[in-house]
């Protein structure tokens, strides 16, 4: 259950279309569904603003298929991350309406709003740091966000960010996706007046340390507006910035 369809009953209630002991009945209806393996929070869209999302590695495709329809009888938009091979051709058997991005690894059923709220632009420091921001690009328009997404403009070559500028600047939020030393987050903090939500990933030699040395640089930005989330956590990176986006935009929508 949603906002909308908690204003909706109460509507009812006061039109005399049901009677408080039904509607009642009706948000009664247990928060949790436990299916042996998994509790699926059905109130989490009506708390936080977006229903549950299904983190799908460890569990096997038939459990990530049975969360996924049980999500969908209840919510108008279900999304599945890090979704395998073998998982999404169990999804794909299952659900033929199903929409699949490879490269995140993102399945979702059902589709995006429609209706946009706040901007947020996506940019990568080099090519190998695309299927991590493209988590974060689809997480955020789940939420029901403009997105775009600019792609290797890293330090080595700072003239290709400066050609983006005119977009960039023009984001509620910017998530920077950057490995190997991980400065482009600072670099574009300095440049713009939003957040920067800055997504380590573990691309990188060995120095590197699968991100660790990225998510250090990062976590000691002497950009103050540059805020960071876990190392190839698209994911957590996209859903913060349109968080953040949809929130500009209300506020922005009551002056």
């Amino acid at each position: 259950m949603d906002r909308q369809s908690l204003e909706d009953l109460f509507r009812q209630v006061q039109a005399g279309e049901l009677t408080p002991g039904e509607a009642a009945d009706r948000v009664r209806i247990q928060p949790v569904t436990d299916l042996g393996f998994a509790n699926i929070d059905e109130h989490r869209h009506l708390r936080c603003g977006f229903p549950e999302v299904i983190y799908c590695e460890g569990k096997t495709a038939d459990q990530v298929v049975a969360i996924i329809a049980k999500l969908a009888e209840k919510e108008s938009l279900a999304l599945a991350t890090r979704v395998s091979p073998e998982q999404m051709e169990h999804l794909q058997s299952r659900f033929p309406n199903l929409h699949l991005d490879k490269p995140s690894r993102i399945a979702w059923l059902g589709e995006m709003p429609s209706e946009k709220h706040g901007s947020v632009v996506v940019v990568t420091a080099g090519t190998s740091d695309l299927p991590v921001a493209r988590e974060a690009e689809l997480t955020a328009q789940a939420l029901g966000c403009h997105t775009k997404l600019i792609a290797d403009v890293g330090v080595a070559g700072i003239h290709r960010l400066l050609g983006r500028l005119p977009e960039i600047t023009q984001a509620d939020v910017v998530v920077v996706v950057a490995g190997m030393e991980g400065a482009l987050p600072s670099v574009v903090g300095g440049l713009v007046d939003c957040p920067v939500i800055a997504v380590p990933t573990s691309i990188g030699y060995g120095a590197n340390m699968q991100g660790i040395s990225a998510l250090l640089c990062m976590l000691t930005s002497c950009a103050a507006n540059v805020t960071v989330v876990n190392i190839d956590a698209g994911f957590c990176g996209g859903f913060v910035a349109g968080l953040i986006a949809r929130r500009t935009s209300r506020a922005d929508s009551k002056n």
